[in-house]
């Protein structure tokens, strides 16, 4: 089988999304107050109107509907003021009724899109950029290779979830080859959003930064935790190949069981791969749906795709057409949060943090509330977005923390607070396996610690040190400073008095770095910080060893 890259110079991938995504955080079903919770006893969280037992009638959650409209705003789609609910009918044990409730051929949310940025290796997968918005500039200085590309959102409708199926024995958890299977019908019912994409995306990058955005979407609105591992945030994807410089579509497949990022980008790629050496053979791409198997990193047919008319869709004889009134969507509107894509926007501009620093905490909800907080503490409680000249936390003033003595406390150390985020922060989290939420790390903490940083009372390395410990027991960075003298030292006196015995103890060092073995100036500064224990400033213990060297 030909590697992507090649398959990709030859043919065209047309690629389509559909997400699912359960409004886990309502407190009850879409159409009975049976309570939502992930990991519950099976079957505790049922009723007769989940269950579809003869007689009952369901209710509408209002809640449910908000939300729904909300992710339609927040992804530019036209929110359609008169709709229905129908029933698909389809005989499989996880809907009991043996249909589902689910929005027709005209959904809440109708004609939307988002935009993606693909830079950097992810732009190497697609050769063409025709359909592409190409921006005026590089995205960032770092990345020439990067494109802007519109997806088209066809609708996101409103659906019950379907009931768990756990097969117990054979290969991979799979009902082939199974001894038996259990039901759980917990989930049934849940409120449950789709979102189908036009056939705009070309490349598996695009489809993985797709999901991912999408995500940060709604996290941000928090209507979702968007889990992959427990199943609250689940995409299939259809694949069809055609020609370079073909218009016309090809049949297509669907792929199920993409369960993470990496397995979305990789069913994909294989699916191409796979369906080009299909058509190349001469035979025929089965319309299909496919299932990922991770462990062996192919795909494999499940069963023929079905058509619409399968499913015998009609009205839903029990629920009335909803009439959506311009009061209640505009009441939605207002709940609106600022964006990703808007929040990367002042990340840039208002606090000048560079491209990809930008992009990465924009892109993790909760590391960018974090930041806004951290910022709102130098700011002394500003507004998010309002940054206020004044006097800081610890009495010390804008001009003493900060060479740029014209840019507010917040502005002038937005950087240095990215850094210990994206840096320091992330790295301590990911190796206690931790979040933000789980540690006892504070934003004032962060601000504190920036501060001390910045202004050089405790060096970089230090600053590693004082983070962990300040996650670890909740105690604020300068109370920790002072318990372990861990100040810096910067005086120059002293630093001068250091470099000397140091310089003075290799003479034959000394005289090797003049005649041009300039490499040991990094040993000359090991050797300065381990006389000083530690604590010497790097940035004057440098400027002193160099001043002494060149005389």
């Amino acid at each position: 089988m030909r590697s992507l890259e090649a398959v990709l110079q030859d043919w065209e991938a047309v690629i389509g999304l559909e997400v699912h995504t359960e409004l886990t955080a309502l407190k009850t079903k879409m159409f009975c107050s049976c309570k939502i919770e992930f990991g519950a006893e099976p079957n505790t969280h049922v009723c007769p109107v989940c269950l579809g037992l003869p007689g009952a009638l369901p209710a509408p959650n209002k809640a449910a509907i908000e939300s729904i409209v909300l992710a339609g705003l927040a992804t530019g789609c036209e929110i359609e003021k008169r709709s229905m609910f129908y029933r698909k009918n389809y005989f499989y044990p996880d809907m009991s009724k043996n249909f589902q409730t689910t929005q027709g051929p005209v959904a809440f949310c109708m004609r939307g899109s988002i935009d993606l940025e693909v830079t950097g290796l992810a732009a190497k997968e697609r050769s063409d950029l025709s359909g592409t918005i190409l921006p005026s500039v590089p995205l960032s200085t770092s990345t020439p290779d990067a494109y802007l590309t519109r997806i088209g959102i066809t609708r996101i409708h409103m659906e019950e979830d379907a009931g768990k199926m756990i097969h117990v024995g054979g290969v991979d958890g799979r009902i082939t080859g199974a001894d038996y299977s259990l039901l759980d019908y917990n989930r049934c019912g849940t409120p449950l959003i789709e979102l189908v994409t036009e056939p705009d995306l070309r490349t598996p990058e695009e489809a993985r930064l797709f999901l991912q955005k999408l995500r940060q979407i709604y996290l941000t609105l928090d209507i979702s935790d968007c889990s992959m591992e427990e199943g609250s945030l689940r995409c299939d994807g259809n694949v069809s190949l055609r020609r370079r410089g073909e218009t016309t579509l090809g049949t297509k497949t669907e792929l199920k069981n993409m369960n993470s990022f990496k397995n979305l980008h990789d069913g994909l790629a294989y699916e191409i791969c796979r369906q080009a050496e299909v058509l190349e053979s001469g035979a025929t791409v089965l319309q299909e749906t496919r299932h990922w198997e991770p462990a062996s990193k192919r795909t494999v047919s499940m069963r023929v795709k079905e058509t619409a008319d399968d499913y015998r869709l009609f009205p839903e004889p029990d629920l009335a057409p909803y009439d959506l009134t311009d009061e209640f969507i505009e009441a939605v509107r207002t709940r609106l949060p600022e964006l990703p894509d808007a929040k990367k926007q002042r990340f840039i501009e208002r606090h000048g943090l560079p491209y990809a620093d930008a992009i990465t905490i924009s892109a993790d909800v909760e590391l960018a509330r974090f930041f806004d907080a951290t910022l709102r503490e130098l700011s002394g409680d500003a507004a998010e977005g309002e940054l206020p000249e004044g006097e800081l936390s610890e009495g010390a003033t804008l001009r003493e923390l900060s060479e740029d003595a014209t840019r507010p406390p917040a502005l002038a150390l937005a950087r240095p607070v990215a850094n210990l985020l994206i840096n320091d922060v992330t790295a301590w989290l990911n190796a206690n396996s931790l979040t933000l939420a789980q540690s006892k790390l504070t934003p004032a903490q962060l601000a504190q610690l920036a501060q001390l940083v910045t202004n050089e009372i405790i060096s970089s390395k230090q600053g590693k040190e004082v983070l962990a410990l300040a996650a670890e027991t909740g105690e604020a960075p300068a109370q920790i400073i002072e318990q372990r003298g861990m100040k810096q030292v910067s005086d120059t006196g002293i630093i001068e008095t250091i470099v000397d015995t140091v310089l003075a103890t290799h003479p034959q060092k000394v005289e090797e770095y003049r005649n041009g073995k300039t490499g040991l100036l990094g040993f000359f500064v090991g050797q300065a910080m381990q006389a000083s224990k530690g604590q010497g400033n790097p940035k004057l213990i440098n400027e002193v060893i160099l001043s002494r060297l060149e005389k």
